[in-house]
């Protein structure tokens, strides 16, 4: 039986310990003794474990300083120096205990090779080379330390090390809390290297996982990691166990141990033109890679050494954080290589789903695949196509673009609903590993012959353009029916909860989404028709400016309704200083206890009556709606309060825009008319039909949040059940469980750690910045970044003409955003919770969409201008820099 380790102890043998010591070992120390645990060749060595440094630190005053800390914006570099250096001082000064220093002098004087072998000693901290952070290169590490006195006094200065500027201002930027990290050291017999360098067991920059990347170099590592030499590179075809591409650098940097200790850093008089690595050794070293990411399940980050002997060994390992998880393929239909398609980024949603989200998603893309003709096998599980990753919802799309029909319309969708995923998937349907399939159209048409059927769409968009007025009943009746379905009464048990939550998502959500958006897709077809028409007759933004202040468009109503409830507590003053004023917190519970003023009570009671079943990430059944959590709602009110005024009152405003475009209307017709009557007609018949039906398209949408809601509920009552009986911590902890967990938990299953996992990595994917839109399955992207304009400008899609120039506010979270008036809003993507948001804005900048995605049609109908799926451009611009708008033409100019 192994011998269990002594949590408290000062130091431990790596042979001893893993990953379940990570708080007493820090990361770095847990991954090597996990690689010795799997027999990989590893220095022996030993570690001074976090008791030691809390020891040492006991009476350092370092909580006041990190209360400093916590309390400075990390963009104050200065100040953050000052104060890390302070904890520096503070931790030298304090020295090492007798017991600590006794403990340490024993297990370095232990080590093979004698008591004076040189080592390496190397920090290793509690949030440093995990899963989802790597703090590379944070702390300290010093290399061939020689002699007792040498190894304290490098312990001592890898303890400070926690406090160096770099490390407490990467704390400070990642929102990490300075207290909570505490730190181990690493002490290793030292490798005397001919060779060293790094190995990335997947391609950290285009994300291929069947090509590792080796950067070598002679003597010692150091060289490659401080970036101080130019080295050799290899990238190894894993698959194939080739070299693939080979580029040598000039070596003229050469780290190297000193006899007695310490190192020597030497520059070459000349470039070294030989390969410090052979094919063969480079291959042995990408299969010890595979061997190391197979033991950890992860790409790996690996610093290896060969010494003299040619042996390799492993000095240390770290996931590699940057790349984006490769969804798991469920298809199966003799594809090698399978693309994924981001789902919930094309829907607007940056942010990623709750876990309950993801398995709602399954249900309604069950519901979807019935409609289709298409069965699925377990409806909890969803369709085979439907995937996870990185708590964003994926699609397999390679037998759709493979089909023959699939290939051809795929991308056209993409087009308007978001242009760069349309670009990447056309680069995509080059790649000759995804052929295209031969035969398969008359079953497609036979299918697609039986859902228009089954829903009568073509009579539903065939009356929908000749009398649009039915559509508009026709939704009016389906949201009236969608707001009566209810959840089950009081006496209900949680598992009846659960099982009507199952039939609702799997059979009352989607269906009736097929009896209206016909009606919006002719309007659509109504604007093609007419641009068809026109041709050369209609200039750059011309027809865009059609589709401005439309009408019958429940997000833009959702929008001037909040707008209402400002104007109307503007009027009394007492009620409009309370809620400018007031605290978010304080007003949200004035409001649940109904003692807000009676204009603000009543007025936000009557907008949450339609609307309430709303929220920012709306399509995330773990999120919650508006109705219950109205903090959103109320920042947003205090800040059209905060208005000055005179500023333009958005009715007026989308009064506006509705004449423009009813002029453009008559006027294109016009011009179309000079080639003739009929063609003239056809353009005006078009067009108008257009306004009428477009607008609707956001009624789809509204119908699936309505039906969202009653599940919602129903899922927190169960979670209540689960909170009282201990198994869960709180209520609203069920939406970080799917539906099969539930029924786990129910059945007695205690998931209160497995929450409080999820909510950590929720937490960390709420700040992953780059989402890949296309993925193939060996982990790289399809899209290929354009390059920076020369002259600075961002090119995107228009998406609503006009030009504005104005000071540009970046916003990654609407919840708490404040929008001073005619700001260009610069956000990753919108859905309609952002929306509100819209009535202040200037103008509009979006990374995600097309021309007629979410953002795009709102932004017309307010008649602001708008340029979408502009690459980075909450990362190329900046909150407060004046940038000009060119909706008309897709262009954005920082000035």
């Amino acid at each position: 039986m192994t011998e269990q380790p002594d949590v408290d102890a000062l130091v431990l043998d790596l042979r001893m310990v893993d990953g379940h010591l990570l708080d007493s070992i820090g990361g770095k120390a847990a991954n090597l003794g996990e690689l010795m645990r799997a027999g990989l060749a590893v220095p022996p060595g030993f570690c001074v474990t976090t008791t030691a440094y809390a020891r040492a630190t006991a009476d350092a005053d370092l909580v006041a300083v990190a209360t400093v800390l916590a309390r400075l914006d990390p963009a104050d570099t200065a100040g953050v120096a000052e104060h890390a250096a302070r904890a520096r001082e503070v931790v030298l000064a304090a020295g090492m205990p007798d017991q600590v220093a006794e403990a340490v002098s024993a297990a370095y004087e232990a080590l093979p090779e004698g008591p004076d072998v040189a080592v390496a000693v190397r920090s290793s901290a509690t949030a440093e080379d995990l899963p989802t952070a790597s703090f590379a290169g944070q702390q300290d590490t010093f290399l061939n330390v020689v002699g007792t006195p040498a190894v304290l006094e490098a312990v001592r200065r890898c303890w400070a090390s926690l406090w160096t500027d770099r490390a407490v201002a990467y704390r400070q930027v990642n929102g990490i809390d300075h207290t909570a990290v505490r730190l181990a050291v690493v002490v290793q017999r030292m490798v005397d290297a001919t060779v060293a360098g790094v190995l990335f067991t997947a391609d950290p920059v285009s994300g291929a996982r069947q090509h590792a990347v080796i950067e070598a170099t002679p003597g010692l590592g150091e060289a490659v990691v401080s970036g101080t030499v130019n080295p050799d590179r290899f990238v190894v075809d894993t698959d194939r166990g080739t070299v693939v591409h080979r580029a040598l650098g000039d070596k003229r940097h050469v780290v190297r141990s000193r006899p007695g200790g310490g190192t020597a850093h030497i520059t070459l008089p000349a470039a070294d033109t030989v390969a410090c690595l052979d094919d063969q050794q480079a291959c042995r070293l990408a299969r010890l890679g595979l061997q190391v990411q197979d033991h950890f399940g992860a790409p790996q980050d690996i610093e290896w050494a060969l010494d003299r002997f040619g042996q390799a060994w492993l000095v240390q390992s770290r996931p590699i954080t940057t790349l984006f998880p490769v969804p798991v393929a469920r298809s199966r239909d003799g594809s090698t290589l399978r693309l994924f398609f981001c789902m919930s980024l094309a829907q607007g949603l940056h942010r990623p789903l709750t876990p309950m989200g993801l398995s709602a998603f399954n249900l309604l893309g069950a519901a979807v695949g019935d409609i289709a003709g298409l069965h699925t096998a377990d409806p909890v599980q969803g369709p085979v196509a439907v995937t996870p990753a990185a708590d964003r919802l994926f699609l397999d799309v390679t037998a759709l673009v493979r089909h023959p029909v699939g290939r051809r319309v795929f991308p056209r969708v993409l087009d308007v609903m978001e242009a760069r995923s349309a670009v990447a998937l056309r680069s995509a349907l080059e790649d000759p590993r995804l052929p295209p399939r031969r035969g398969g159209r008359l079953r497609f048409a036979a299918r697609l012959g039986r859902v228009m059927v089954r829903f009568r769409m073509p009579v539903v968009a065939a009356q929908a353009g000749l009398r649009p007025s039915s559509a508009q009943r026709r939704a009016g009746r389906l949201e009236a029916a969608a707001r009566r379905r209810r959840g089950l009464g009081e006496r209900a048990s949680a598992s009846e909860r659960l099982e009507w939550v199952i039939r609702h998502l799997e059979g009352q959500v989607v269906p009736p989404l097929p009896a209206i958006a016909p009606a919006a897709a002719a309007g659509f077809a109504m604007f093609e028709l007419a641009r068809h028409l026109l041709g050369q007759d209609a200039r750059p933004g011309d027809v865009q400016t059609v589709l401005r202040g439309l009408p019958h468009n429940v997000t833009t109503e959702m929008d001037l309704s909040l707008w209402d409830v400002a104007a109307a507590t503007r009027l009394e003053e007492s009620a409009a200083t309370t809620v400018r004023d007031g605290e978010v917190a304080d007003l949200d519970s004035a409001f649940r206890a109904g003692t807000l003023p009676p204009v603000v009570q009543r007025g936000l009671e009557s907008f949450l009556e339609r609307y309430g079943a709303r929220a920012v990430a709306e399509i995330d059944l773990g999120m919650p709606r508006w109705r219950d959590d109205p903090g959103h709602l109320l920042v947003v009110l205090a800040n059209y309060l905060r208005l000055p005024d005179g500023a333009p009152d958005p009715h007026a405003g989308f009064l506006r825009a509705r004449r423009e475009a009813e002029a453009m209307v008559d006027t294109l017709s016009r011009r179309a008319g000079r080639r003739g009557r009929l063609r003239g007609a056809t353009v005006a018949f078009a067009l108008r039909r257009a306004r009428e039906l477009a607008g609707l398209r956001e009624m789809p949408k509204f119908l699936l949040v309505l039906g969202l809601a009653p599940a919602r509920a129903e899922l927190l009552r169960v979670g209540e059940h689960l909170a009282s009986t201990g198994r869960l911590a709180a209520a609203e902890d069920v939406f970080f469980l799917d539906l099969t967990d539930v029924r786990a938990a129910l059945d007695g299953a205690d998931f209160r750690e497995v929450v409080r996992r999820r909510r950590g990595t929720y937490d960390l994917e709420l700040g992953r910045r780059r989402v890949p839109r296309l993925l193939w399955s060996d982990g790289t992207e399809p899209e290929q970044e354009p390059p920076p304009s020369a002259d600075g400008r961002l090119r995107g899609t228009p998406a609503s003409p006009g030009a504005v120039t104005a000071r540009a506010r970046i916003v990654q979270d609407p919840s708490h955003a404040h929008l001073e008036p005619g700001e260009i809003l610069v956000a990753p993507s919108t859905d309609p919770g952002w929306t509100p948001l819209f009535l202040t804005a200037g103008g509009l900048v979006m990374e995600m969409g097309g021309a007629n995605s979410h953002g795009a049609v709102v932004a017309r109908e307010y008649g602001i201008p708008a340029v979408v799926g502009v690459p980075d451009a909450t990362s190329r611009l900046t909150t407060g820099a004046r940038v000009h708008v060119d909706g008309t033409h897709g262009v954005v100019t920082p000035e």
